[in-house]
């Protein structure tokens, strides 16, 4: 099965929680503190296999969780950092967050690989934390929550040269015929289901990867027909091969299909018309085929459009040399689309505003306690150890520095309300 676009969701490993301990040796009475730092947790990391050709291995596996780092160790021991979780995806693949859209990353060459998930640093242990004031601290953090996303996870095949055109045109038969794929091919529309790939030998010793895609039909941008499930893999090409049937036996006007498909690729994506186009006039081994090409060049010119036409014949081979050495030709001179936008050459500095979130929220819960939200605060509560009074009165210190309590009150809150904190309930004192 070809699997080309997936949900999935990812989690970095957390940081091991610092140790609070001890030195407890002979001759050493009053030992200071001994708590090691925790390790750092895992990172996700995609890692482009050449060897894949599809995303179905992201079916049957939706959540990849790093392993969290190991926790600090006695006499000031620091706990294993975690060996990053390397996945495997196929070249090609582009990664979205779901939430924010953003492109992450965009996977192409063998082995390159991209953070996707990062892990948590190692929480620190009580040595960290020794002082003039303190010099036997019973304190030590949590380690730091690992990031965890939902990501989108898009194939867009690795192709010099896309096929498109109508339903059964003939795309499949040409690739079969240029290269030693072979795909699916029988006489009703939509035999293609998938998009098929082949190598072309060009007669001077020349080759290209060519992409045979399914059939589009009008509408295909908004997800009318099969075509809209695949028209993202014509996104990486660089020359676009339009298959047109110039026999009229499916009862369609040749021109009109011409028409009809260039307008879902400009729909689609408005940079696809920047590609190098070329019209294989297909079928031309069938009566008829020599006027409808005649009035398709008429119509052509009335247009002012100057576009290459090849009349071909997939069955019997005729004309396809002279087309294959012409777009070789156009692979080798036109340059890669690149689907990120690339930073220029010149060394430049960009300022771009972004919103500050704020440290904390303040919000109020249908059953009147306060509940305070935000990442810094939730971040700062998750490293707390709660089980050591210590921990729990710096944690205390920090809120208030941070403005926390002055808002309680601006809020409304009174001695005895209760404060919500994820899974954390206190009450409010004055």
């Amino acid at each position: 099965m070809f699997v080309d676009h997936v949900k999935v969701y990812v989690k970095g490993g957390d940081g091991g929680n610092g140790l609070v301990a001890f030195r407890r040796e002979k001759y050493v009475p009053e030992g200071g503190p001994a708590g090691g730092d925790g390790g750092d947790g895992a990172s996700v990391i995609f890692q482009v296999d050449e060897g894949l050709r599809t995303l179905m291995d992201f079916r049957y596996q939706r959540h990849y969780k790093a392993p969290a780092g190991e926790n600090g160790r006695p006499k000031g021991q620091h706990g294993k950092n975690s060996a990053h979780m390397v996945v495997a995806v196929p070249p090609g693949t582009t990664v979205k967050d779901e939430d924010t859209g953003e492109v992450i990353a965009d996977l192409i060459a063998h082995e390159q690989q991209a953070v996707i998930a990062r892990g948590g640093r190692g929480g620190r242990g009580n040595t960290r934390f020794a002082s003039s004031v303190n010099p036997a601290p019973e304190h030590a953090e949590n380690g730091e929550p690992g990031a965890e996303r939902n990501i989108v996870l898009e194939l867009k095949v690795l192709a010099d040269v896309g096929f498109v055109g109508y339903p059964s045109v003939g795309k499949s038969t040409l690739l079969s015929v240029i290269s030693s794929a072979k795909p699916k091919i029988a006489d009703y529309h939509f035999t293609t289901l998938q998009p098929n790939l082949g190598v072309v030998a060009v007669p001077d010793g020349r080759s290209f990867v060519a992409a045979d895609l399914p059939g589009l039909l009008e509408g295909a941008h908004e997800g009318i027909g099969l075509g809209h499930q695949f028209l993202r893999h014509i996104e990486r090409t660089r020359v676009i091969v339009h298959v047109v049937d110039m026999s009229g036996m499916e009862g369609r006007d040749p021109f009109e299909d011409y028409q009809t498909i260039n307008k879902e690729l400009q729909e689609y994506n408005l940079r696809l018309m920047e590609r190098p186009q070329v019209v294989l006039a297909n079928k031309m081994d069938m009566p008829d085929s020599e006027t409808h090409l005649e009035l398709f060049k008429e119509q052509l010119a009335e247009r002012g459009e100057d576009i290459a036409i090849f009349p071909v014949s997939a069955i019997t081979t005729e004309g396809l040399d002279a087309c294959l050495l012409t777009v070789a030709d156009l692979v080798d001179s036109t340059d890669e689309f690149p689907l990120m936008e690339e930073e220029a050459e010149e060394e430049r500095v960009y300022y771009r505003h972004e919103e500050e979130k704020p440290a904390f929220i303040i919000t109020r819960d249908d059953d009147g306690a306060f509940v305070i939200s935000g990442e810094e605060i939730e971040r700062m509560y998750k490293m707390t150890d709660m089980n050591r009074e210590e921990s729990v009165r710096r944690f205390t210190r920090k809120m208030r520095k941070m403005g926390i309590e002055d808002a309680l009150r601006e809020k409304g809150a009174e001695d005895g309300d209760i404060v919500r904190l994820l899974n954390f309930e206190f009450e409010f004192v004055e």
